[in-house]
């Protein structure tokens, strides 16, 4: 059985894409971190390529590895936070919307010493 019929390893690429869909919507990630899949998506609309589509299987493998890597990197770039309130939001199966200041909570004592 071929590796990318393994419905675990489908899902899993299939949320890290919706996750960076909507990281790439949300305020608190930096604008230059949202350059890096864009510039991903240019490239594979781009008539360049490194291996021409022309060759099969190989000119398309190295459009979807540059892709791979380019989700990766930018979820390894994102602030955690909206991170995990998008990773929940999906869990829970919510529509998207933007992380409020509340949702950004850090817990704490004080404590006078």
């Amino acid at each position: 059985m071929s590796w990318l019929w393994r419905p675990r390893l489908l899902r899993m690429l299939f949320s890290q894409v919706r996750l960076t869909g909507r990281l790439l919507r949300e305020p608190r990630v930096p604008m230059l971190v949202k350059v890096v899949p864009v510039m991903a998506g240019l490239y594979l609309v781009s008539p360049l390529d490194v291996i021409p589509d022309l060759f099969p299987l190989v000119g398309q493998m190295d459009d979807l590895t540059l892709s791979l890597i380019a989700i990766a990197t930018f979820l390894r770039l994102c602030p955690g936070g909206p991170v995990d309130f998008h990773r929940g939001a999906i869990a829970e199966g919510r529509p998207y919307s933007p992380m409020s200041p509340t949702d950004d909570v850090i817990d704490a004592k004080w404590r006078r010493e």
